[in-house]
């Protein structure tokens, strides 16, 4: 069964930085792709971005683009998420979620507990 486990969450200052981790284990073999969703208080769910296994692929809501990146270190089984000049609506509990496919196309199999981002003006 894989876990995720979120990291790196907190309070930031509008127009600074922030660097989330996702922390994988329990994978066997095979390939994963991991997306990045958040959820702020009475909104649904959404997608920010998403790696292929490969980290070939990277795709981002039109929201973070240019702000946020997201890579991944397979070696150490760890996905990231650079936040850049975050703004206040970026505040949101953020997951990290993985499919064992290459591709992110498609529903994700597994989630994390999630992080709190908060981002003052």
């Amino acid at each position: 069964q894989v876990q995720l486990v979120e990291s790196g969450g907190g309070l930031a200052q509008a127009g600074g930085s922030l660097r989330l981790s996702c922390a994988a284990s329990g994978r066997t073999f095979g390939s994963f792709a991991t997306g990045w969703f958040r959820q702020a208080p009475g909104k649904e769910r959404e997608f920010v971005a998403a790696i292929s296994w490969s980290g070939g692929s990277t795709y981002y809501a039109d929201s973070v683009k240019g702000r946020f990146t997201i890579s991944r270190d397979n070696a150490k089984n760890t996905v990231y998420l650079q936040m850049n000049s975050p703004k206040p609506e970026d505040t949101a509990v953020y997951y990290c979620a993985e499919r064992p496919e290459e591709g992110v196309d498609g529903p994700y199999t597994y989630w994390g507990q999630g992080t709190q981002v908060t981002v003052s003006s």
